[in-house]
């Protein structure tokens, strides 16, 4: 099992660069870099990629409506070299308020469009010259809908690889089945492996009996907190308010991802309450209402002997990456957390 981190670059990602170096001596793997409405993430992944020598570099996530799906591949290819064939393609629909409210572009079609981003991709990247007849992505634009001076052009650089890795983050079904059925990885959210198959099992199974077996098997990407100590479990506390966002403020009421997920997990009744008491603006109460199970069974906060039954737990469940958030406030404390999380992995 890998360990992955994604980084806060609020203040400035050349602020952490050096964390990340001492993060990669103390067994780190991956690197994700989030692409929210902040700096863009490729600037923060190129210079990472300058500054480090093996961890890997994965976006997490470009957006998928914010750039061509031949200016992602570009990206991805550019990427690619710098980091000497270290990056990984984490890609997301994201969510109508920020591709909406902040790009000010339709936010359509999350599963059509993302099964053309890819296969578009893996052209570019296998240097064909590019025609992509799709529903919603035409190239070379046709001579009705332009100039008419549009031709099949490729790729002019030679990338490290013809197959970047794609990570795919989703939560629906349909959007779980492609993510099984064409990515090499999947990320979800808010993962309970206890409770995981019966949430996922039949997108997953459905997806991986359609997947090609060049592809290899499906890696899953899980994102726990993590605190190793026999004191630490008050730190659960400061998981609430994160998930009160996300259950009850990333969306409106009957359009919210997240609410719908803990509903499927049995937190049916809390979720209405955390998303009724969050959109009146009562934060701090909504907060309250999460469970207490819920943030255990997501989270590895513990004693070490715990944790290490949870990182079972989490394998057992078919997780591949542990893409940790350390609850630490020193760069000294996380490079702890993470040494300390490789010795139970």
């Amino acid at each position: 099992m890998r360990i992955g981190l994604g980084i806060n670059y609020a203040g400035g990602f050349k602020e952490v660069a050096a964390e990340v170096a001492d993060l990669e001596r103390a067994g780190l793997d991956i690197v994700f870099v989030p692409e929210a409405y902040s700096y863009d993430a490729v600037s923060a992944l190129g210079y990472l990629a300058a500054k480090t020598e093996r961890v890997q570099l994965a976006s997490g996530i470009l957006q998928l409506y914010t750039r061509t799906p031949t200016l992602t591949a570009m990206t991805a290819a550019g990427l690619d070299y710098v980091s000497d064939g270290r990056y990984i393609l984490g890609l997301g629909a994201s969510g109508p308020q920020v591709i909406e409210g902040f790009h000010g572009v339709p936010y359509d079609a999350p599963i059509g469009r993302t099964r053309e981003v890819i296969e578009i991709c893996r052209k570019v990247w296998r240097r064909e010259r590019l025609e992509h007849q799709g529903k919603y992505y035409t190239i070379p634009l046709p001579a009705e809908r332009g100039t008419g001076l549009g031709k099949p052009l490729k790729l002019i650089n030679h990338p490290v690889r013809e197959r970047i890795p794609v990570l795919l983050a989703a939560l629906g079904p349909k959007n779980v089945e492609l993510a099984a059925e064409v990515a090499e990885g999947w990320q979800p959210i808010f993962f309970v492996p206890e409770k995981a198959n019966d949430v996922w099992g039949d997108a997953l199974r459905a997806g991986k009996a359609k997947r090609e077996a060049a592809l290899g098997e499906l890696e899953v990407f899980a994102g726990p907190a993590l605190a190793i100590g026999d004191n630490v479990e008050g730190l659960r506390e400061f998981i609430k308010p994160h998930l009160a966002l996300y259950i009850g403020g990333m969306g409106a009421k009957g359009k919210n991802f997240y609410h719908t997920l803990a509903t499927k997990y049995g937190y049916g009744a809390e979720a209405d309450r955390i998303q009724e008491l969050y959109l009146s603006g009562e934060k701090e109460a909504a907060a309250k209402v999460v469970p207490d199970d819920l943030v255990r069974d997501i989270s590895l906060i513990g004693s070490a002997s715990f944790v290490a039954e949870r990182v079972e737990a989490f394998r057992e469940a078919g997780v591949t990456v542990l893409n940790v958030v350390p609850m630490a406030e020193t760069a000294a404390d996380r490079v702890k957390l993470i040494e300390q999380l490789r010795e139970l992995v």
